[in-house]
């Protein structure tokens, strides 16, 4: 053994010889720039009956914010267009304008076409599941055939808007979510559904009797 490795094993002769290893720098991760006016429009709403958390607009696809686009469509100002199809729901304006939602979709927002009226609004409804439903998977709904009050873990959110066609019921519904990463998706069950933000904005925007249009999956515009 040569003196030079002889004099650095010895003070540590009962663990062994300790090599340093140079440690890489950390990488720094550049994360994008959130826009302020967004940041706002979702962040928490603490005077609710039932508090709404901020959402995490990091991991929302920014198409999906509410937003005044150009919108041009034969339906009178006022009109509320949903677009299955592209996940956006449409409120005409002025000028060829309409205020853009993003929407989630599930099977029962798929079974309704056409035109129809906002019949009823209703803040932090209770939530019934559909006939559909309970058969589809009554382990899941079951114990929900009865309802369940409004609230933060209520399916239908803090607002929902009740379709109906001639006086009729068409079980069709405008509603926030519990469930904010939906937004943007096809999702297993429910109806329209939107950021809570968002369907307060749209509840205090529509009155009741409110025209409502829903376009034939794949039909992008009117």
């Amino acid at each position: 053994m040569s003196r030079r490795l002889f004099l650095v094993c010895t003070p540590l002769a009962l663990v062994g010889c300790v090599q340093t290893v140079r440690q890489p720098a950390p990488q720094v991760v550049s994360l994008p720039r959130l826009n302020p006016a967004y940041v706002s429009m979702y962040s928490g709403i603490p005077d609710e009956l039932f508090p709404i958390p901020a959402i995490n607009i990091s991991e929302v696809d920014p198409r999906y914010f509410r937003q005044q686009v150009v919108y041009a469509t034969s339906e009178p100002v006022g009109t509320m267009v949903v677009d299955t199809s592209n996940r956006f729901l449409y409120l005409a304006q002025e000028d060829d304008h309409a205020m853009r939602y993003g929407i989630g979709v599930g099977k029962e927002g798929l079974a309704f076409t056409g035109a129809a009226d906002i019949a009823r609004k209703a803040k932090w409804p209770r939530w019934t599941p559909t006939q559909n439903m309970l058969k589809r998977e009554p382990e899941r709904y079951g114990p929900y055939a009865d309802g369940l009050a409004g609230g933060l873990t209520n399916p239908l959110g803090a607002r929902a808007l009740y379709l109906y066609k001639n006086g009729l019921d068409t079980l069709y519904r405008i509603h926030g979510t519990n469930e904010p990463w939906s937004i943007g998706r096809s999702v297993s069950s429910g109806c329209i559904r939107m950021f809570n933000q968002d369907i307060i904005d749209l509840h205090g925007r529509t009155p009741v009797g409110t025209r409502v249009v829903v376009l034939d999956h794949g039909t992008a515009s009117v």
